[in-house]
């Protein structure tokens, strides 16, 4: 059945198609012989089963600090500076910050790091636990000036 719409639709076959495929949704989303290639288990959990089971420790102890209330997830836009915290862990290895192991925080900092990477340079989407930070509101300059205001523009003094 046609409709009045019909005639503004081009043809199927003269609609093109992509050239490449669509973006993945994970790193690990690819055909079965490549995601063979990424032994999450063998290859990781078998390896390091206690290391990933602080680091699983370390999120929930940290979501309890910074997202207290509230189901766990990485709140991305509380603390970004993973190159840093990395450095200052490295300092303490083998110590602990109160209760916590500065090792079990470099690590989780480490994978912070290399997911956010990995997002970034392959246009990842952001894993289901992890939540985008939230812009700030925009501070009326105009009305806080020098402490100051000015009909809500800015004063004469300052720059721009």
């Amino acid at each position: 059945m046609s409709t009045e719409n019909d005639k503004f639709m081009p043809p199927a076959s003269a609609v093109p198609k992509p050239s490449a495929p669509p973006p993945r949704a994970r790193l690990i989303d690819t055909d079965s012989a490549t995601r063979k290639t990424f032994p999450m288990c063998a290859g990781l959990l078998d390896y390091f089963p206690d290391a990933l089971a602080a680091v699983a420790q370390h999120s929930f102890i940290a979501n309890q600090k910074h997202n207290p209330g509230e189901p766990m997830h990485h709140a991305r836009g509380k603390s970004m500076d993973h190159a840093d915290c990395i450095m200052r862990h490295l300092v303490g290895r083998g110590g602990f910050d109160g209760d916590l192991r500065e090792s079990t925080a470099l690590a989780w900092r480490a994978l912070a790091l290399l997911q956010e990477e990995l997002e970034r340079d392959l246009g990842l989407p952001l894993p289901r636990a992890a939540r985008a930070p939230t812009p700030a509101p925009i501070e009326d300059k105009a009305s806080t000036c020098c402490g100051e205001r000015f009909a809500g523009r800015r004063c004469p003094g300052c720059p721009d």
